[in-house]
């Protein structure tokens, strides 16, 4: 096993995993999960800390369950940056999305 890891190339040993998921095209794809897991769970943080229901923010939304329950499941992919914008207006903080 030794000699198997001293085979390796220095380039192998430490590279980024952002390097290989570009190797596996799939870099894209998992970046905006990560966004969508991070911006989901801000939101129920933010929720909580302030004590606001689901239903108080179905309300305020004036969207169903089903459209709230998407916006908070970071596995949903099936959300648009206006709903994102206005779930996170409603729990006090400013959706930005930017070009780099």
């Amino acid at each position: 096993m030794l000699r198997n890891m001293m085979n390796l190339n220095k380039a192998q040993i430490g590279s980024p995993i952002e390097d290989w998921l570009e190797e596996e095209s799939t870099l894209q794809d998992a970046t905006l999960a990560a966004v969508k897991n991070v911006i989901a769970w801000q939101l129920r943080e933010e929720m909580r800390l302030k004590n606001i229901t689901k239903v108080r923010i179905d309300e305020l939304m004036q969207t169903s369950r089903a459209q709230l329950d998407r916006v908070l499941n970071p596995l949903s992919n099936n959300t648009t940056l206006e709903t994102l914008q206005r779930a996170a207006k409603i729990v006090g903080r400013e959706l930005r999305v930017e070009l780099v």
